[in-house]
């Protein structure tokens, strides 16, 4: 991991000028930079030390150790700042959440697509859970915290709310409400115990975006013009056989919307207020892998029988059209009894 110096992150961020700002929170700024050898990076600047619930030689012990492909990496440090600078590797695709919002976007317009993006997140997740020493509680998993590269590639990102946690334990006590409003487990809002759990809840909240195109807080209308938020709108829809009609994509077949709703009830299943009633990151990352297999094999299959199909027809007999220039006949001929086959 390089160390960078202040004066390289003011020339790579042209003085943290507001056109290379990529986003902006209540203390969080991230910026586009780019080094001296033209490799573009995301810089992130914090305004306020004391909001960040980590220290520095923690955060320092989280990103040094992370290795995944489905992680953002962390290119290095500016430490010459109050509070230390982190370089990313730069995501030149946004966040899902821009993509989510974003109407006129097509990334999500498939279910390839969302079902990738919600297989490598949740791969990622796993390792952070399951392979990663010692283990890591991500703290604040959501849309705006999924990076999608130049190949639309899920990288996940910000670990300024995560905690390390002994390699035999589920459990990190919080003094403080770690995650964002709409992606919080609610046994995490009552009893201030941050689980691996949590991090399974607020990716049945991804989940359910991927699949409705909703963000978590939007008001949504029932049959009974009862108005609630997105998540109870998709558990509904669930419960009463409407899910194809809430779906952001269009469906290609039956096969194919048998898929998106065995990804359904694994959010729903993620989503259970009961975090021992919920399955593990794991078990999640397994099934949306087994899905993806499946979907890919289906369409190479397809594909390869209708090329079969065509290919069958065109060989199985051929018409040659010989014009006669005095006649204007028309010549049928079988081309393989024409060569003796």
């Amino acid at each position: 991991m390089k160390i960078f110096s202040k004066s390289e992150m003011i020339r790579a961020t042209k003085n943290f000028d507001r056109s290379r700002c990529l986003s902006q929170g209540g203390f969080v700024s991230v910026y586009k930079g780019v080094l001296h050898d033209n490799i573009q990076v995301a810089v992130k600047t914090y305004r306020r030390a004391d909001k960040i619930r980590i220290t520095e030689r923690e955060l320092l012990r989280i990103i040094s150790q992370v290795n995944h492909k489905n992680v953002v990496k962390i290119l290095g440090l500016c430490l010459e700042t109050e509070v230390p600078l982190l370089v990313y590797e730069f995501a030149s695709n946004g966040t899902l959440l821009d993509h989510i919002r974003c109407e006129s976007s097509q990334v999500l317009k498939t279910w390839k697509t969302c079902l990738r993006i919600a297989a490598e997140t949740a791969s990622a997740l796993d390792y952070l859970h399951s392979l990663a020493s010692p283990p890591i509680i991500h703290g604040d998993v959501k849309s705006a915290n999924i990076l999608l590269n130049d190949n639309y590639t899920a990288k996940v990102a910000d670990f300024e709310s995560s905690v390390l946690i002994s390699s035999d334990a589920e459990t990190a006590m919080s003094t403080i409400l770690i995650g964002t409003c709409g992606y919080l487990d609610p046994h995490q809002t009552m009893t201030g115990k941050l689980t691996k759990k949590s991090d399974v809840y607020s990716f049945g909240v991804v989940l359910a975006e991927l699949l409705t195109g909703k963000k978590p807080g939007s008001c949504m209308t029932l049959a009974s013009n009862k108005k609630i938020s997105m998540v109870p709108y998709f558990l509904n829809s669930i419960k009463n056989n409407g899910l194809r009609q809430i779906l952001n994509f269009h469906v290609a077949d039956e096969s194919e919307m048998k898929e998106i709703e065995i990804a359904a009830e694994l959010a729903s299943k993620c989503l259970r207020i009961r975090g021992t009633e919920r399955p593990t990151m794991k078990q999640v990352s397994e099934e949306l892998d087994r899905l993806r297999r499946l979907h890919e094999n289906f369409w190479a299959q397809k594909k390869n029988k209708e090329t079969e199909h065509l290919l069958g027809e065109s060989s199985s007999y051929a018409t040659a059209v010989i014009a006669q220039p005095d006649a204007q006949t028309v010549v049928s001929i079988d081309i393989e009894n024409y060569y003796g086959t």
